[in-house]
């Protein structure tokens, strides 16, 4: 097998035909170069080079090794430089894209050249697609700290129930719930289940059924506008709800990521 701890020597020393020159650029001696040579050789049972007092000579299998190695270095530059290039995909809940993420989408998209893909999900899904790695970034309420996953806090939103009239806090069952998913904070809330469950994956439908007396539902406070007229109750069994960026747990991360977390960040 090829030992690849020495095959750098041998390509500069092919490369310039010269083992000082190979040297010269792995800032190393030229003895060393010859000696990581001969341990290649070594590796190979191979004669790669000729020794000679005036010049090198590549050996046949020297001549062929180089060729494969050149294809080899070219092939793998384009590997890594086609990583630097790969989309970037994104799963965050509704509300987070709505009002405050798409700027920062913006500022990243004015440097970066690349497909972005953008999904909204719910609590369960984003921790499923982070940790099947479907997504490369996700920004949710959950504070993931695992041997895959880790987690930055950003900011806190707060929860509020709304309805379009005043509602009994402590019966909440006996209204029609308007949730986003089976993970919505009503089910958590409330000790008896609604006998009427509606699931719309969109929080400006949300507010437009309650807006029209269909039923209450839980978001956070920041999607309301003063204009929609809505009955808005803090709920002491609600704390604020902590916003996370969450990614794989790199040594070094990828520049499609850091990119944008560093953009999150300065915000």
């Amino acid at each position: 097998m090829v030992d690849f701890r020495y095959l750098k020597a041998f390509m500069l020393t092919a490369k310039y035909s010269s083992f000082s020159k190979a040297a010269e650029e792995l800032n190393i001696a030229q003895s060393a170069v010859s000696r990581q040579i001969k341990l290649l050789e070594d590796s190979l049972q191979e004669e790669l080079i000729i020794r000679s007092s005036k010049k090198v000579i590549l050996s046949e299998k020297g001549k062929q090794l180089y060729q494969a190695s050149l294809s080899f270095e070219k092939t793998s530059l384009h590997i890594f430089e086609r990583e630097d290039r790969l989309p970037l995909s994104i799963g965050i809940l509704e509300g987070l894209l709505k009002t405050w993420f798409t700027p920062l989408l913006a500022e990243y998209l004015k440097t970066e050249q690349r497909d972005v893909t953008v999904h909204v999900a719910d609590i369960l899904e984003l921790r499923q697609g982070i940790e099947d790695s479907r997504y490369d970034i996700i920004f949710g309420l959950e504070n993931i700290q695992s041997e895959l996953v880790t987690s930055l806090k950003l900011f806190e939103e707060k929860l509020v129930l709304i309805s379009k009239n005043e509602i009994n806090r402590k019966k909440l069952h006996d209204y029609r719930w308007i949730v986003f998913s089976n993970n919505d904070y009503l089910f958590k809330l409330s000790k008896n289940k609604s006998r009427s469950i509606v699931m719309v994956d969109s929080f400006d439908s949300i507010i437009s059924l309650v807006k029209n007396d269909m039923g209450v539902a839980i978001i956070p406070d920041h999607l309301i506008k003063k204009e929609d007229n809505l009955k808005i109750q803090e709920i002491s069994g609600l704390s604020s709800s902590q916003i996370f960026l969450s990614t794989l747990n790199f040594k070094k991360m990828p520049v499609r990521i850091q990119s944008l977390v560093n953009i999150v960040k300065k915000k």
